[in-house]
């Protein structure tokens, strides 16, 4: 397959969350690995009455409420809207909330979670291999724009993609149509042109599919495709696999 433009999910598939790598919070006597207990010593000069377990019960409802709204309708929450979510539910409404507390907690996660993410060396290899034949960009499922950039940029990859389109700007997720159709368009590029590569069959390759891309899947345990989803053109376990299907 010879494509112009080969489009990357980001999280497990360019990078991948390493969950031992994140900091670990004692609550109600079970041990987590969260960025909770950073979050919430960010969070106390805001709130100083604040217990960690009551935090800690806050943001973790937000974090699966957020899920569900996002399953109901593959609405993108934000992380903003997450946390607002989480004030709510604290009973700090409008207006008790300073500016700079969300802006606080924003770059406290982003630093924390930050840390437990791995490029590994191989996929940087990879994309500077394939930038000398192909248009690059990503597509991601994410609710803070400014991570993914820091991540890219950490790994000093960032150039090496014409453009990278993020559900937390457009508003939507994969697989909606919206998602892949901006990057598309921002490229100029037409989806018969173009070879969608990530982690999730039924949000990667059936969103690619839906928009009339080619798609590769990076199925690294050998997991069934799940029911009514369309078969990949493509099935890797690695993303060195790339370059040979890209060489054929």
């Amino acid at each position: 397959m010879t494509p112009s433009a080969v489009l990357f999910d980001l999280f497990d598939t360019l990078v991948l969350l390493d969950r031992s790598r994140l900091p670990e919070v004692h609550v109600n006597g079970k041990a987590r690995r969260t960025t909770a207990g950073h979050l919430h010593r960010a969070f106390q000069p805001f709130a100083p009455g604040l217990s960690l377990e009551d935090f800690v019960d806050a943001l973790f409802w937000s974090w699966q409420e957020a899920e569900r709204l996002r399953g109901e309708s593959h609405r993108e929450v934000t992380a903003p809207e997450r946390f607002g979510m989480m004030f709510g539910r604290l009973g700090l409404g409008q207006g008790m909330v300073p500016p700079e507390a969300l802006q606080m907690l924003l770059a406290t996660h982003m630093k924390e979670l930050s840390k437990a993410v791995v490029f590994p060396d191989h996929h940087g290899d990879l994309l500077r291999s394939l930038k000398k034949r192909h248009r690059l960009a990503v597509v991601s499922n994410f609710d803070y724009t400014p991570m993914a950039w820091h991540i890219l940029e950490r790994e000093a990859v960032a150039d090496l993609f014409e453009t990278v389109v993020v559900s937390d700007e457009v508003g939507w997720r994969k697989p909606k149509p919206v998602i892949f159709e901006l990057a598309l368009q921002r490229m100029g590029t037409a989806p018969g042109d173009a070879l969608f590569v990530g982690d999730r069959a039924d949000i990667d390759v059936a969103g690619a599919h839906g928009v009339g891309m080619a798609a590769a899947w990076i199925n690294r345990d050998a997991s069934p495709l799940p029911d009514g989803v369309q078969a990949p053109e493509f099935e890797i376990r690695d993303l060195a696999e790339l370059e040979r299907i890209l060489s054929e």
